[in-house]
């Protein structure tokens, strides 16, 4: 069993950067892949990035390709999403997951999700 806990969302400014964590428990965590999503209102779960259980391994959606950058420090349970040059268009609940294989991850088949932090970019 793998409990997550999202922090670090907020409000920001268009241009600005936040830095969101998803805190995990258990001690299997580093054999997760874990993967970061996003909920607009009025919109489907879209897929934001993930990485494998290394840290080796990510994989980004394309609107987010080199403005977003996630992370893991497996010593402290902790994966991290670091979003810059944020639009408008970035506003959603973000939810990060986890899952034994990035494949799955990246289609959205994580096996624990934790509940999300809302991130809203101002114009």
């Amino acid at each position: 069993q793998v409990q997550l806990v999202e922090s670090g969302g907020g409000l920001v400014r268009a241009g600005g950067s936040l830095r969101l964590s998803c805190a995990a428990s258990g001690r299997t965590f580093s054999t997760y892949a874990m993967g970061w999503f996003r909920q607009a209102p009025g919109k489907e779960r879209e897929f934001v990035g993930a990485v494998n259980w290394s840290g080796g391994v990510t994989n980004y959606a394309n609107s987010v390709k080199g403005r977003f950058t996630i992370s893991r420090d497996n010593a402290k349970n902790t994966v991290y999403l670091q979003m810059n040059s944020l639009k408008p268009e970035d506003t959603a609940v973000y939810t990060c997951a986890a899952g034994r294989i990035l494949a799955s991850v990246v289609a959205g088949g994580g096996d624990y999700w934790g509940q999300g932090t809302q991130v809203t970019v101002s114009s």
